[in-house]
C-alpha cells in the first residue's frame, strides 16, 4: 500500500507497543516530522496524562484526547497516537482522512513485559481495569480502523522501522545503531 508524501503515516496500538519511540525514528528514515499526540494533549491541557486521568476522571480525558486528536491536520507526518485514540470514532474518521493507520501489533505478554509504570503513565483504563482487559477491549477497535498492521514481536526498533517502511512502500534510509 503506497503511501503518498503528503499524507500523514498514524501508528496506534497498546501502550508499550513502541508507537513513539518508533514513530520518531520512522520520521528521521522518511525525513517527515513527527508528532506525539499525548504530548500535544499534555501541552493543551498543561498537565500530564496521569493528572488528567486521576483528577478528571477517564471520560474527560478520553474527550480532551478526542479535541486533540482532531487538530492534527495533514501533512506528511508521522503521528503517533495515545493507545485509546481508537475510542473516538471521530477522530479516527478524521486521523484516517489524513492518512493510512498503521496498527503495531505487539503481543500481550510482551506489553506487561514492557509497561511497569502502569500507575503513573497516563492510560485510560477504570479502577480494577488490568492490561489484560485492555487489550481484549481495544484490539478489535486497533484492527477495525487499521489500514495496514505491523507486527512487531520480537523485533528491534530497527527492524520495526523497515517492516513499516516495506509495509507502506516507502524507502527508508538505513540506520545505523549506535554501540
Amino acid at each position: 500500500m503506497q503511501s503518498t508524501d503528503q499524507e500523514n503515516i498514524v501508528l496506534i496500538g497498546m501502550p508499550g507497543c513502541g508507537k513513539s519511540t518508533v514513530g520518531v525514528l520512522l520520521a528521521k528514515a522518511l525525513g517527515r516530522g513527527f508528532v506525539d499526540t499525548d504530548l500535544l494533549l499534555q501541552a493543551h491541557s498543561g498537565h500530564l496524562l496521569q493528572q488528567i486521568v486521576d483528577q478528571d476522571g477517564i471520560d474527560a480525558f478520553l474527550r480532551q484526547e478526542e479535541q486533540t486528536l482532531l487538530t492534527v491536520a495533514p501533512g506528511g507526518q508521522v503521528v503517533a497516537t495515545g493507545g485509546s485514540a481508537v475510542y473516538s470514532e471521530k477522530a479516527m474518521a478524521h486521523l484516517k482522512k489524513g492518512g493510512k493507520v498503521v496498527y503495531l501489533r505487539l503481543p500481550l505478554d510482551e506489553i506487561q513485559r514492557r509497561v511497569q509504570n502502569i500507575a503513573t503513565r497516563g492510560i485510560a483504563m477504570g479502577p480494577g481495569q488490568t492490561l489484560a482487559d485492555l487489550y481484549r477491549i481495544r484490539i478489535p477497535l486497533y484492527e477495525k480502523y487499521a489500514d495496514l498492521t505491523v507486527d512487531c514481536a520480537g523485533q528491534t526498533l530497527e527492524q520495526t522501522v523497515q517492516a513499516l517502511c516495506a509495509a507502506l512502500g516507502m524507502a527508508c534510509a538505513q540506520m545505523r545503531t549506535q554501540n
